[in-house]
């Protein structure tokens, strides 16, 4: 809320908070011992008032702050006017005790929030946070620095090895390159980009040091938008949260209009009735009274407090929860869809399956492939080295005479005099080789291999399966939910990988916009529809859902900044742990509204009744919230 935001930083340090504690204690203790010399009306005034100023000045200035912006009836001038009406009538401790409470309540929510900022920005740590620069020293030489990505201005010149994620947007400087786009289009196959065209944030090259010119500025990268986002956390309300802020703001003039009337409504009928007789410090204590229980606080603290509780609980799992709307959102998801390529499977190559290639064959692929620096050549080396196929056996060992290799189609070599191209069916055609037509048909991606002009066999590979992908659509089933894919990938494969999985359905060859589509018919439906992610072409379905989950760790920036969720671990398994804590969330918050108006309309009854004096209001008030706040803190526990 904006007077918590106001309120929070200016804050009150914990000194502020002990020094008034001590000063609160000794004063009673004093005062029970009957010491003399503090029996006096002006000694216990001053040491009152030294007891209140340290938590109670920010509260003091911050209801006048919103005065001055038109927010006169707001929860802190509730406050302000009780505390000091308290010391009018000489209820001087008590008026320390409200504001104590309260900055104690307060000083819990933000630690709290700075726990769950601290272990949200830990996860972010882990993205990329570097870049080399191209910087020209006073004598004309130039040299490679590395820099913040922040410190790097549009048009500055960095470089990104093999393997290194690109830290920003930029166009690309040095020959065509291969990059792995996973994160950014879904897709598993790499993709080539030529020089001039841009490269963004989040692909990865492949086998060669690229250069790029930085065509955005940092703030417009992941990690500015990650970090924003945490900042506005607590702004992105939930609907709870709303409805108390309204709440609040309709309850305050209202129960400060009842206790003026609690003064007012005697004293006229005094007037008109001489034998009643009107004391104003009574009926203003009374007044007193009811606007110390009235004050909602305790609702003020510890709703905002338990959505930061859910989100910090959340973030030290590797999940980010925008704001509180998406903790409150993700308990009422009955559907959950996923992208397939880089969500529930790695994004990489593996080679599933070998046809038609002998033992001597293999090795002399193996050769070729290490000429290239291609994924499918290195997964192929990888998974040949795995089976102990080396690239020939030691009893023999020829040269590679020559190797070629033909962009967007394969290679060409020369092995003891024999003719090999080791590439795609696309490169056979090319050079009219036949080979069996049913070999169209394999949904995989096909590495075919032919020697002297004759098809000889082929090796398969497609996208592998996280480790957890079944766990993770297991413990959704579990939960009741119904589960689905959607992907850009063939239909064949992507029916393999739901028959693995055995979610409910699953539908391939999907552009972005079937994807939207999909969504929309399970929207009209009456679900409730969360959908987890990693890439650009995912952002359009991850806005249009209900709850949108996005693959932090590789994800596509537009797809994270879109998201209501990220999960920073990339673990599918997470969409059900997150789902836990926002229903285990909404429940501490029921808890807590139920608790402070429970005790209030029971405290304020008492009030009404003249059995309740200012330390029963006190403990309605902000001993309601101190409860309320341990409570929120449960969520943090685990």
């Amino acid at each position: 809320m904006h007077e918590h935001e106001h309120h929070h930083d200016e804050g009150t340090h914990l000194w502020q908070i002990a020094l008034s504690a001590i000063l609160l204690i000794s004063g009673l203790i004093l005062n029970g011992l009957h010491i003399g010399w503090f029996q006096s009306h002006w000694v216990q005034l001053a040491w009152y008032v030294a007891a209140f100023l340290p938590v109670g000045i920010n509260v003091i200035h911050e209801a006048v702050e919103e005065a001055g912006h038109g927010d006169v009836f707001s929860e802190f001038m509730l406050m302000g006017i009780a505390s000091i009406g308290a010391f009018c009538i000489g209820e001087y401790p008590e008026a320390v005790a409200v504001m104590l409470l309260y900055c104690i309540g307060e000083m819990l929510q933000e630690r709290a929030a700075d726990k769950a900022r601290d272990s949200i920005k830990s996860l972010i740590a882990l993205r990329p946070d570097m870049a080399r620069v191209k910087v020209t020293d006073s004598q004309g030489n130039t040299h490679w620095v590395e820099k913040s990505p922040e410190e790097v201005k549009t048009g500055d010149f960095i470089e990104i090895k093999a393997g290194e994620r690109v830290p920003l947007d930029g166009i690309l400087c040095t020959e065509e390159t291969t990059f792995n786009t996973a994160a950014l289009t879904g897709e598993s196959i790499p993709r080539t980009i030529a020089k001039g065209e841009e490269v963004l944030a989040g692909m990865i090259p492949d086998g060669s040091i690229v250069r790029l010119q930085v065509s955005r500025p940092a703030s417009e990268s992941a990690i500015s938008r990650v970090l924003k986002m945490v900042e506005d956390a607590v702004e992105r309300k939930a609907p709870t949260e709303l409805f108390i802020h309204r709440f609040a703001h309709v309850y305050t003039p209202i129960v400060i209009a009842l206790a003026a009337l609690v003064v007012l409504v005697p004293w006229i009928w005094s007037l008109f009735h001489p034998a009643f007789e009107f004391h104003f410090s009574q009926w203003l204590h009374s007044a007193l009274v009811l606007l110390v229980i009235s004050c909602p606080c305790a609702l003020v603290i510890s709703v905002p407090l338990t959505y930061f509780g859910g989100i910090g609980a959340a973030s030290r799992r590797g999940i980010l929860f925008k704001g509180g709307n998406g903790l409150d959102a993700i308990t009422t998801i009955d559907t959950v869809v996923f992208d397939k390529t880089g969500t529930l499977t790695t994004g990489q190559f593996a080679v599933t399956h070998v046809e038609g290639l002998s033992e001597d064959d293999l090795h002399k692929v193996v050769a070729i492939e290490k000429t290239s620096n291609h994924p499918i050549a290195k997964a192929i080396i990888s998974e040949m080295y795995r089976r102990g196929v080396s690239a020939f056996p030691p009893a023999k060992s020829p040269s590679i005479q020559h190797s070629t290799s033909i962009q967007g189609y394969g290679i060409s070599a020369e092995i003891d005099k024999e003719k090999w191209l080791v590439g795609t069916l696309r490169l056979l055609d090319r050079e009219q080789i036949s080979y069996p037509s049913q070999l169209k048909d394999i949904p995989e991606t096909i590495v075919a291999c032919a020697k002297d002009g004759k098809y000889i066999g082929h090796i398969l590979l497609s996208d592998t399966l996280k480790d957890e992908a079944r766990l993770a659509v297991g413990n959704l089933k579990d939960m009741g939910m119904r589960t689905e894919i959607l992907s850009g990938d063939k239909q064949a494969l992507v029916d393999k990988v739901g028959n693995e999985l055995q979610v409910d359905e699953a539908h391939g060859d999907l552009l972005p916009q079937g994807k939207v589509e999909h969504i929309q018919r399970l929207k009209t439906q009456g679900r409730k529809v969360a959908f987890i992610g990693d890439g650009i072409n995912d952002a359009p379905v991850l806005a249009l859902s209900d709850v949108g989950l996005a693959m932090g760790a590789l994800g596509a920036d537009m797809a994270i900044e879109t998201a209501d969720v990220v999960i920073q671990t990339d673990q599918p398994s997470k969409v059900a742990e997150a789902i836990g804590i926002g229903q285990r969330t909404r429940r501490i918050v029921k808890q807590n509204i139920s608790l402070a108006i429970g005790i209030k309309v029971a405290v304020m009854i008492l009030g009404i009744l003249g059995l309740a004096n200012l330390w029963e209001a006190v403990f309605a008030d902000t001993g309601v919230a101190l409860l309320a706040v341990l409570n929120s803190l449960r969520i943090l526990s685990r």
